[in-house]
């Protein structure tokens, strides 16, 4: 009896003991300890249990490893297996016209050989040199280089168009007329966003503030100018063995379509790395490794870039023709309505399908469409999108395109006409399309730095690599104090 009495003093002792160690809100010391008395914490602080964790707030993960937009990414990849398989099989076509074919046709590939591949490889090389001309030059001297481009592609697509009338041959005298049209409505529409110059030539030469902090930043756009070069080689030889084949000009614009959506994708992948590298920087302070960026342009985010390399040109151009006819307010009342119509349809597309989605398809890993409602929702939110409606760059890229594709046209129309007239026109044709498609490749940085700017903005105003200039802009507008050039938009009635 008296080694029980022992033991339980000794229990007792140990549980006071153990009590006095427990945290004064624990369970276990209010049950126990009746004696003392204990506040009881409210039910707000109280710890749930652990097989019910808190909830912690979705955050978006900036390192998803889904590959977006998967059947657009099919659909390229087959129609590169058949375009390459063509391509392949044209060139052999153009081998054996020379070879085995009759005397009459090996005069013919031997004429086309001597006066046509020569000027489109120039007309190539030419592109490519100016290309990088004229990026290094907008990350020096962006102010200048805006008003630059915007009168150097108006004197340049005149100038063109001037010689090729000089010609005085049909096929020269049409073409020469499309290029003196163009430069026309180039001319009225410089004059047109003026007042537009300033602030877009302040948030160029912000949003290209990081780009020396990467050093490597333009090697994915030295990589696709060099398959592009060499693409570009092999599918001229092909439409040049298309002439041999049978339905020769079907088989030439369907090489036409697919050399465009090539060229197309490969912007949109430069566009993503640049984009992903400079969103990084952003959104987290981090500086992200542009090879990685770049692996991950081609192989997760490429479906997305081949279904907008395939929508956003057309969207942004039917866009600019609604609000064409948008402007044109005649009498007639029906044909008014039909205009109004037609851009609030635009409007609506844009908002599932545009060029700003790229940023967040990079940083996010999100598909094409979810992008573009995402960003477009951010813009809506924080009361920009009339500034990102009235920016320029889309347009400076575009017509930084269009200066390059004027002078190789000048030099390859003059050469031709000295050597082969004949062939002018179309040599013509070609070395603008060639001299465009690679000008727009090497343009995509800056194009895509400036989405970054507007979208990292919209995402957080507040972060601190972000000035003032975005939010004074709006106070201005919002005060009256400065204006911005309408743009044509459809009526809340339709648009919504």
């Amino acid at each position: 009896m008296e080694r029980n009495n022992v033991n339980d003093e000794g229990q007792r002792n140990f549980r006071v003991s153990t009590l006095q160690r427990l945290n004064p809100s624990n369970p276990l010391r209010i049950a126990f300890n009746n004696s003392t008395r204990v506040a009881i914490p409210p039910p707000s602080q109280t710890s749930l249990p652990r097989s019910a964790p808190a909830p912690q707030p979705s955050i978006t993960t900036l390192n998803s490893r889904r590959y977006t937009n998967r059947i657009f990414l099919f659909l390229f990849v087959l129609h590169m297996v058949l375009a390459f398989g063509l391509v392949c099989f044209l060139v052999f076509k153009g081998i054996q016209g020379l070879v085995v074919a009759s005397d009459t046709v090996k005069r013919k590939e031997k004429r086309i050989l001597k006066y046509f591949l020569p000027q489109a490889e120039v007309a190539s090389l030419l592109s490519i040199t100016l290309a990088l001309v004229w990026q290094k030059a907008v990350r020096v001297w962006p102010g200048f280089m805006i008003h630059f481009i915007l009168w150097g592609s108006f004197f340049m697509s005149l100038s063109a168009g001037i010689l090729l009338i000089c010609f005085q041959t049909a096929p020269t005298d049409g073409v020469g007329v499309c290029f003196v049209a163009f430069a026309i409505g180039n001319g009225l529409y410089a004059c047109w966003v003026n007042q537009r110059i300033k602030f877009s030539t302040k948030i160029l030469i912000k949003s290209l503030e990081p780009v020396p902090k990467f050093g490597d930043l333009n090697q994915p756009t030295y990589w696709m100018l060099g398959i592009g070069f060499l693409w570009m080689s092999l599918w001229i030889l092909a439409v040049i063995g298309a002439l041999n084949f049978h339905f020769a000009p079907l088989t030439i614009i369907a090489l036409v379509l697919s050399l465009a959506w090539t060229t197309e994708v490969m912007r949109n992948v430069v566009n993503l790395t640049v984009s992903r590298v400079i969103s990084l920087y952003y959104l987290r302070g981090m500086q992200a490794n542009t090879k990685f960026c770049f692996q991950r342009a081609v192989t997760r985010n490429l479906g997305s870039a081949c279904l907008g390399s395939l929508f956003v040109p057309a969207i942004e151009a039917l866009r600019i023709v609604a609000r064409g006819l948008n402007l044109l307010e005649g009498e007639d009342e029906f044909m008014f309505s039909c205009a109004h119509c037609c851009l609030g349809v635009m409007e609506c597309i844009f908002r599932y399908g545009n060029g700003w989605a790229f940023a967040q398809i990079a940083a996010y890993g999100k598909g094409f469409v979810q992008a573009s409602q995402d960003t477009w929702a951010l813009f809506q939110r924080q009361d920009m999108v009339t500034l990102v409606d009235s920016d320029i760059t889309s347009s400076i890229c575009f017509l930084t395109g269009v200066c390059s594709a004027s002078i190789c046209v000048i030099v390859v129309a003059a050469w031709t006409a000295r050597v082969h007239k004949p062939f002018t026109a179309t040599i013509s044709l070609l070395a603008f399309f060639i001299g465009y498609l690679m000008t727009r490749i090497a343009m995509a940085l800056p194009h895509a730095c400036v989405s970054c700017y507007y979208v990292c903005y919209a995402e957080n105003p507040e972060n601190r690599l972000f000035d003032k200039t975005i939010k004074d802009r709006q106070n201005l507008l919002k005060s009256g104090r400065d204006v911005v050039v309408p743009t044509p938009r459809a009526p809340h009635r339709l648009s919504s």
